[in-house]
């Protein structure tokens, strides 16, 4: 697969133009794992300002585990999927209490962590040699071996690539790469490794996310800030966020199934110890 000289090729271009964030300057594990739980299905231009603010609020584990669960809550209000804090928050009580895991599979035991997370904190953070497998890295190792890989397939593909030693480098590399210039519409003329890639057509794209306006996850961030904000019963909510009343009731419903919120009797509350 010629790897070596692509892989030479690849970390020369990295080093020249990699993308600067804060959170590729830091060792430490909380702050990588709360930037890739942050970037779980939200975008990257979001995620910087809320990840300096959770860090300024918790700025380690016990901090956060400690914290009343609104707290996290309102911190967390307009990323989404607010059932992504309160595991961050069950992960940091349990790092808080046993220690940090160092490997990908000791970190897949905490709430809410997938191979995915876990692979880039053990890695970033512990320096274990693994792939960190994202949209990007499967969309570029796909074009380099020239077929759509997914699965232990494409697990095994990246395993292979890795370069000695430099897999953090490896892994930037591979999503900046992705990112910048093998996107869905490749530019092989910008690419730096189009000597070694089988075939750039090869993309299998993943479903499209829902438009946020009128979804789900637009009621359900309606209701939490109105909940947050003090309301309490439906009627109140659907005077608060102006939904009508059979998706400020599907909102509660889907926030309840999460874990998020609770009801007592005909008042809703943020959930509590």
């Amino acid at each position: 697969m010629d790897g070596p000289e692509r892989a030479t090729a690849l970390l020369d271009w990295y080093r020249t133009h990699r993308r600067e964030f804060p959170w590729r300057r830091t060792r430490d594990p909380w702050g990588i794992l709360v930037v890739e739980v942050m970037s779980q299905q939200t975008q990257i231009g979001r995620v910087l300002p809320r990840w300096e603010a959770w860090l300024d609020r918790f700025p380690t584990p016990a901090d956060c585990a400690a914290a009343d669960p609104a707290a996290v809550l309102a911190l967390w209000s307009g990323l989404g999927y607010n059932n992504r804090a309160l595991r961050l928050r069950a992960a940091a009580a349990i790092v808080a209490t046993e220690g940090w895991p160092r490997t990908v599979t000791g970190l897949e035991a905490l709430p809410g962590v997938g191979p995915y997370t876990a692979a880039a904190v053990a890695c970033q953070a512990f320096g274990e040699q693994v792939p960190t497998i994202d949209t990007n890295h499967r969309r570029v190792i796909s074009r380099w071996v020239g077929q759509p890989l997914a699965g232990r397939d494409l697990t095994e593909a990246a395993t292979d690539l890795l370069p000695v030693g430099l897999a953090e480098d490896w892994n930037q590399a591979l999503m900046d790469l992705g990112a910048a210039v093998c996107g869905p519409r490749p530019d092989c003329d910008r690419c730096p490794v189009t000597t070694w890639c089988a075939d750039p057509t090869v993309y299998a794209p993943p479903p499209r996310q829902a438009r946020f306006e009128g979804s789900r996850r637009e009621a359900r961030g309606a209701v939490l800030r109105a909940l947050l904000a003090g309301e309490e019963d439906e009627a109140g909510l659907v005077d608060a966020t102006g939904l009508a009343p059979g998706r400020v009731a599907a909102a509660l419903a889907g926030l309840e199934a999460d874990g998020v919120v609770r009801r007592d009797g005909g008042r809703w509350s943020i959930v509590g110890d």
